[in-house]
């Protein structure tokens, strides 16, 4: 008989505790080549990067140590050491051990959060193939080991500290990144300074000691967003001095949005959730777009400044535009794993109250800005139509 027709449930598998990560690496961390190898270090950047918007944390420092192991550590809380209800075990080790064991679901710990999953930090502890993590709490220090996700020791106490905040080391596993396990400093230094931009008055250290020289850069940036658009017109000529900037708070979602006009014929918006870059855009970035279009369009008309019949496009109002829309959603939908558009209907609304506000106050308050930007979009709306004609 074909052993295939023997089919019964011995041959259903459950994989227990982090096989599954094992498994199928890819499902978990996009690829086991350099992006998912760069993935490991995001998942547990993250993790300080929400114990920081917490309330709790402003410096968090990221190190490249020799053989490329790496090492983050924060001076937030410190995960929590006491034995959980349902696991019996230390909560730092349920949550290293058990996939979706976390604080990201109850919105009372965390209430944004970049690891959605609860599967972050135990997904890089089943792929390296050594994890140690050191925890600064209650007057004391505390550590546990383990190897490609296996605890290594029961959470040992180390003596007394003063000091607060978790700190982890790990080195990928080479049986899981056989193709690629170096990672490349410019990648994660051009994150980190993302990182710094988007969570303002974060401080945000990166170290490489893998050469003699090894280089280390500090980001924070006290004007969060706004920096970043600036930062991104620095070599170009921009229309207006200042960075348009509104913010605001609705249905537990923040969000907030700079821009700023260059004299360039591109335009580059680029909209974040939960510190995440949403490559393809979703529903804050067609909310930001929709309203842009409709206050300058209002703008113009009350203002007398469009000739009969005259009126923007989309298109039109975004020639020369830098932006950053960041949202921070306690419960964002994305469409797909890897979250690059967003989903979630309500951010549209949310959004578009938010910049409505923000953009009529600033349009309103400073007029000459107003009249040059509104200037660049019929240029550019009178050279659509001429090319239009043209064809």
């Amino acid at each position: 008989m074909d052993q295939h027709q023997n089919y019964d449930s011995s041959n259903i598998q459950i994989l227990e505790g982090l096989e599954a990560v094992k498994k199928r690496p890819g499902m978990y961390i996009g690829s086991t080549g350099p992006r998912g190898l760069h993935h490991l270090v995001w998942e547990i950047v993250d993790n300080s990067v929400d114990e920081a918007l917490a309330g709790y944390a402003d410096r968090i420092d990221i190190v490249i140590q020799e053989d490329n192991i790496i090492e983050v550590s924060d001076n937030g809380r410190g995960i929590p050491v006491d034995n959980h209800p349902k696991t019996n075990l230390p909560a730092v080790e349920t949550i290293l051990t058990t996939l979706h064991a976390g604080g990201k679901f109850d919105n009372n710990s965390y209430k944004v959060s970049g690891g959605l999953h609860g599967v972050g930090a135990s997904v890089v502890n089943a792929l390296s193939e050594w994890f140690e993590v050191e925890i600064h709490r209650d007057g004391i220090e505390y550590y546990q080991r383990y190897e490609r996700g296996v605890t290594q020791c029961e959470l040992q106490e180390r003596g007394a500290t003063e000091k607060t905040g978790t700190r982890i080391t790990f080195k990928a596993d080479p049986l899981v990144f056989s193709e690629c396990n170096e990672y490349d400093f410019e990648i994660l230094r051009l994150r980190i300074q993302q990182m710094a931009f988007l969570n303002k008055g974060i401080t945000f250290v990166i170290t490489d000691k893998r050469s003699v020289d090894g280089q280390s850069q500090t980001y924070r940036y006290d004007g969060g967003i706004r920096e970043y658009v600036e930062y991104l017109n620095k070599n170009k000529d921009i229309l207006h001095e200042d960075v348009i900037y509104a913010e605001g708070e609705s249905e537990d979602i923040i969000v907030e949005i700079a821009m700023q006009y260059n004299n360039a014929f591109t335009q580059n918006v680029f909209p974040f959730t939960n510190n995440i870059h949403n490559l393809e855009g979703g529903t804050h970035e067609e909310g930001f777009k929709m309203t842009l279009t409709r206050i300058l369009n209002t703008y113009g008309k009350n203002n007398n400044l469009f000739k009969k019949d005259e009126s923007l496009v989309g298109d039109d109002t975004r020639e020369g535009l830098t932006a950053i829309i960041s949202v921070k959603h306690p419960d964002p939908q994305f469409e797909g794993q890897t979250k690059s558009k967003l989903g979630s209907t309500e951010v549209r609304r949310v959004v578009a109250q938010i910049l409505s506000e923000g953009l009529e106050r600033y349009l309103m308050e400073n007029p000459q800005s107003a009249k040059i930007i509104i200037e660049k979009a019929l240029l550019a709306s009178r050279a659509r139509l001429a090319a239009k004609k043209a064809r």
